[in-house]
């Protein structure tokens, strides 16, 4: 085989990006078809599409990596940021041509950003061979690069067509306009966290306080209002935890539901989402998207009774080292 030529796009030639031929449906009828169309995982099986930001999209062409042989795109990668981010937050496309799965991780390795690569996967994902084997070369080429599965999760999205459930009615909700009672807050939740990226920054140099602050951080990210950030309290007045609605450049989300250890065992969880998912809709959202650790079966199972469908499932990788 030829040497790899590995490099960035550029305005003038970001439409590379779309020249991969298509890798798991090399053998079907599609064949031939724009890979992001027709993938079984990844972005392009849930109906997005690459565009840069001239064109109308969210990405930049010095944020997307292509590994070229003989002149032919046979890896590509595209990072993503929020309009103001001066640097990418997340590897959002990873795709390769068959065969060349050696030619994808070595993108990954030569490429200079080290953000965690979320696979987006139909739910099940696993019942389906082609789909399973799809996103497992995905993975393996990943793993080649030095990445490692940090958690599955499970994503969500409510729209008017799913039930608006009732408030419990067990708890009462106050925005709380001190930062620094919302960090003693998070460090509370997150002292006993079933949460895989809460415990990834514990176990960091940061410890707990890391952990907090970098959810406080993503607060501050979103693009919603801070008076929107609400502690919830028993009858009694004892603190049960916080909810977080929220706009997220893609549109309303849970931003953040957490219960204090203390006030656990009660299921206040739902209570939390019930009212994080009454409140946007109370301010026009049509559809609010949601997540959880596979692993996080209280938070899940909250999920399921509150009338939230699962409608992707998401496996995060991240770098080894970072």
């Amino acid at each position: 085989m030829t040497d790899l030529v590995i490099r960035a796009l550029t305005p003038s030639d970001a439409g590379l990006f779309h020249t991969l031929q298509n890798t798991e449906l090399q053998n079907t009828e599609l064949q031939g078809a724009d890979l992001q169309d027709t993938a079984l995982v990844g972005r392009g099986a849930f109906g997005h599409r690459y565009a840069t930001v001239a064109d109308g999209g969210e990405y930049r062409p010095d944020w997307t990596w292509v590994a070229l042989r003989d002149g032919t795109v046979v890896a590509r990668t595209a990072w993503w940021g929020a309009p103001d981010d001066t640097a990418p937050i997340a590897l959002d496309w990873f795709d390769f041509a068959v065969g060349e799965e050696e030619a994808g991780a070595e993108l990954l390795r030569r490429a200079p950003f080290r953000t965690e690569f979320s696979l987006l996967v139909p739910p099940n994902w696993r019942d389906v061979p082609e789909v399973r084997a799809a996103a497992e070369t995905r993975i393996d080429a990943a793993r080649a690069a030095g990445m490692e599965i940090l958690v599955e999760r499970y994503r969500y999205v409510w729209t008017p067509d799913c039930p608006l459930p009732e408030r419990p009615g067990r708890l009462t909700f106050h925005p709380e306009p001190d930062d620094a009672v919302i960090l003693d807050v998070l460090r509370r939740v997150h002292s006993v966290t079933l949460d895989a990226h809460a415990r990834k920054a514990i176990e960091g140099p940061g410890g707990l306080d890391a952990a907090a602050q970098e959810e406080l951080d993503f607060f501050r990210w979103c693009p919603s209002p801070r008076e929107w950030w609400q502690l919830a309290y028993t009858p009694d007045g004892q603190l049960a935890g916080i909810h977080v609605p929220a706009h997220n450049p893609s549109g309303p989300c849970i931003g953040f539901i957490g219960v204090v250890p203390e006030a656990r065992g009660h299921g206040y969880g739902y209570d939390l989402l019930v009212e994080c998912t009454r409140f946007l809709v109370e301010r026009g959202a049509e559809s609010i998207a949601g997540a959880t650790d596979r692993g996080n079966a209280p938070m899940a199972a909250a999920f399921a009774r509150a009338g939230h469908p699962v409608t992707q499932e998401r496996i995060d990788l991240v770098f080894a080292q970072g």
